[in-house]
């Protein structure tokens, strides 16, 4: 599946879609500024996939700070048979200057 720009995302939240985000980054990093997906750390990704069954056949939006994070939260998504995952590009630095453009 083709990864997703800020632009589409921003649209999509704007129309009141319901999605399946996930932010990799690590809690400290969610608290100081997050775009209202649900935390999982890149590192416990793998301890807490099992719990995302329900989440396999859909839209899984995933993003990290810059999008290095998520394109391997992806990569391994996809490996464990996820068939739509998405990942943010730019991550939140770009989400960041699309707001404030």
């Amino acid at each position: 599946m083709e990864d997703i720009t800020v632009e589409e995302l921003k649209q999509r939240l704007d129309n009141g879609e319901k999605l399946n985000i996930i932010d990799v980054r690590e809690s400290w990093e969610y608290e100081e500024f997050n775009i209202g997906g649900k935390l999982v750390p890149l590192g416990e990704l793998q301890g807490t996939i099992d719990d995302m069954d329900d989440l396999m056949d859909q839209e899984v939006i995933v993003h990290c700070r810059s999008g290095a994070r998520s394109a391997a939260a992806k990569d391994f998504m996809v490996k464990q048979g996820f068939q739509n995952v998405r990942n943010l590009l730019g991550g939140v630095l770009a989400w960041m200057d699309f707001q404030q453009s």
